[in-house]
């Protein structure tokens, strides 16, 4: 997998219900949007929000709906668990499994090194790592990425830590063989000039269309202009995701017409005012971008 993915948002009724014709909408969305795959149950998508057979359901609908490869999120607080969810989303028909670091306890590097080498020696997919130190805690460490990004089922990593000095570590240490994603649409441009072999990002579920042309630029050459353009949807990624989060991706993606859903309990949809915010700056983003 490489180029732009999509931590795809998971539309609900408002009564709490898997919406299944607005998920294949959404999918829909992002693909005529141009981006080169797809990750459903990630933390976009409400997972940690779901049952386990809930996700493994999401992970069909989108792979029967999907041109593009799957990258299903599989990853839970421990390992019987995230083994199960593996399988499920195997036979839903994913192309990977994204696995984020276990959560709610605390673990050190040895910890983490043997549970991804269990589940990678056990899984039939591709295991993809996901550090993502904002929701659980804890961050992988370059030297245990270039580790793990030896063994044969461990195929890459999405880093969400958003920090530069360590991706770019990640990137020298784990070889060129390693998929390394960022986690961030502020910092795609960045990433991609520092090696990154694409991302998985929040902003392209609301501009798919800005997020895969910046991928564009980049692989054409135009490293400037694929800056420039990450530059002018900062404002608007800041606000869907460090400052409100899923909720406002959902406003964000309603407003431009996609039938994204509610969000789940306890999440709660915004104020008036916040989705005000909201829907400003993704009409000051695509002006900027010249995508109106």
């Amino acid at each position: 997998m490489n180029g732009t993915g999509v931590p795809l948002v998971t539309p609900f009724s408002e009564d709490g219900t898997l919406d299944e014709a607005g998920l294949r909408a959404v999918c829909r969305w992002v693909v005529d949007g141009g981006v080169d795959f797809v990750v459903p149950c990630g933390s976009n998508g409400e997972a940690e929000l779901m049952t386990v057979e809930e996700r493994a359901e999401v992970v069909r609908i989108v792979a029967d709906e999907m041109s593009v490869p799957v990258l299903a999120g599989t990853g839970h607080p421990g390992l019987a668990e995230t083994r199960e969810q593996i399988r499920r989303a195997r036979e839903a028909g994913a192309d990977g499994a994204l696995v984020v670091t276990p959560f709610y306890f605390s673990h050190d590097q040895d910890a983490l090194r043997a549970y991804y080498e269990r589940l990678a020696e056990e899984s039939d997919l591709p295991t993809y790592l996901y550090s993502v130190p904002a929701k659980t805690g804890l961050a992988l460490d370059p030297e245990t990425v270039a580790t793990l990004a030896e063994h044969d089922n461990i195929a890459g990593m999405k880093d969400s830590a958003g920090d530069m000095v360590r991706f770019g570590r990640e990137r020298r240490m784990a070889g060129p063989d390693f998929d390394l994603f960022v986690g961030s649409g502020s910092l795609y441009a960045t990433a991609l000039d520092a090696g990154a072999d694409g991302g998985v990002m929040a902003l392209a579920n609301v501009v798919p269309e800005l997020a895969a042309e910046v991928h564009a630029r980049h692989e054409a050459g135009d490293h400037a202009g694929a800056r420039e353009l990450c530059a002018s949807a900062v404002e608007l990624n800041e606000a869907i995701t460090s400052r409100h989060g899923v909720p406002a991706v959902k406003e964000a993606m309603r407003y431009r017409d996609v039938p994204a859903g509610s969000v789940r309990s306890p999440l709660q949809p915004l104020d008036e005012e916040t989705a005000r915010e909201i829907r400003s700056l993704v009409d000051g983003t695509l002006s900027a971008a010249g995508s109106e």
